[in-house]
């Protein structure tokens, strides 16, 4: 456990705020890591936002097939968050890659998004469907990723989320005597304000997967973004396995991107004729989750 001194100031004072990292969460007797609390919280509270929206909105898929994207989604996620997590390092990886422990430690959300993303992709050819898929899991998982990233800054260095050594004033010491930037607030913070344009956005006419891929481009191009605050190992170009990939999804994302800046996208009818035209198009065939 590190513990360091916080202070802001307040007009001319300042106010020390002692913590002591990983800020274990008391439930009666026991003390839980935060790590656990939040994350159990951040699956609990994003899936209860996503029965929520379905029921409210409704689902172009039945109850089969929908569970059966869900189930896609899950594996592929597990699957990804672990393969880029193995590349972060990869020195490290292949000098602990008989130990267990060390291969099943860690995971990372980008990972997970490119794994579920290319599982749900397999599925739905497998399953013969068409339609796009995503749009309900984009305000879930913004949630979802604000409410781990709070258990991420909780838990402190030994999450290896922490940023750089900052001079800011903001900068937050978790033990090593640096004061650093707090990069998984930056990603809390910027994952709810992103969740609140989603869903605003859903209540607008929207073509089906824009929603969806709105989402993994703004998260992507804030990770390759931030990801310049923390001290991961450098791959390419000054880039960590991370940022690669975030570079490589939005170059898969780069014809919507386009379609989105052109001043002459006619995607979208002029005027929608009634609230069911949220999803415009909903019968619409085509690629995307």
């Amino acid at each position: 456990m590190t513990c360091f001194a916080f202070r802001r100031s307040v007009g001319t004072s300042s106010l020390p705020i002692l913590m002591t990292f990983p800020v274990y969460i008391p439930i009666g007797l026991l003390k839980v890591h935060p790590h656990l609390i939040f994350e159990a919280a951040a699956y609990t509270i994003a899936f209860r936002i996503y029965l929520v929206m379905r029921r409210r909105a409704g689902d172009a898929l039945d109850d089969g097939n929908r569970w059966w994207i869900i189930a896609a989604a899950t594996m592929g996620a597990m699957v990804g968050s672990k393969l880029l997590y193995w590349c972060e390092n990869p020195a490290l990886t292949l000098a602990h890659w008989r130990e267990p422990a060390y291969l099943m430690s860690g995971k990372t959300i980008v990972g997970a998004l490119i794994g579920g993303l290319f599982a749900v992709e397999l599925a739905k050819q497998i399953l013969g469907i068409k339609r796009r898929t995503g749009d309900l899991f984009a305000v879930p998982l913004c949630v979802g990723i604000a409410i781990g990233r709070i258990g991420c800054f909780l838990t402190g260095l030994e999450d290896h989320t922490a940023g750089i050594a900052t001079s800011l004033p903001w900068g937050v010491n978790f033990g090593d005597a640096t004061p650093r930037h707090p990069t998984q607030l930056y990603e809390a913070l910027f994952a709810l304000a992103l969740g609140g344009y989603l869903w605003r956005r859903m209540q607008l006419p929207y073509l089906p997967g824009d929603i969806f891929k709105s989402f993994m481009v703004a998260y992507f191009t804030f990770r390759l973004a931030c990801d310049f605050l923390k001290p991961d190992v450098r791959l390419f170009l000054g880039l960590s396995s991370i940022q690669l990939a975030c570079m490589a999804m939005l170059i898969y994302y780069s014809a919507d991107l386009l379609r989105w800046l052109s001043p002459r996208d006619c995607s979208l009818p002029a005027a929608p004729s009634s609230a069911s035209s949220h999803s415009v198009a909903a019968d619409q065939t085509g690629g995307g989750i």
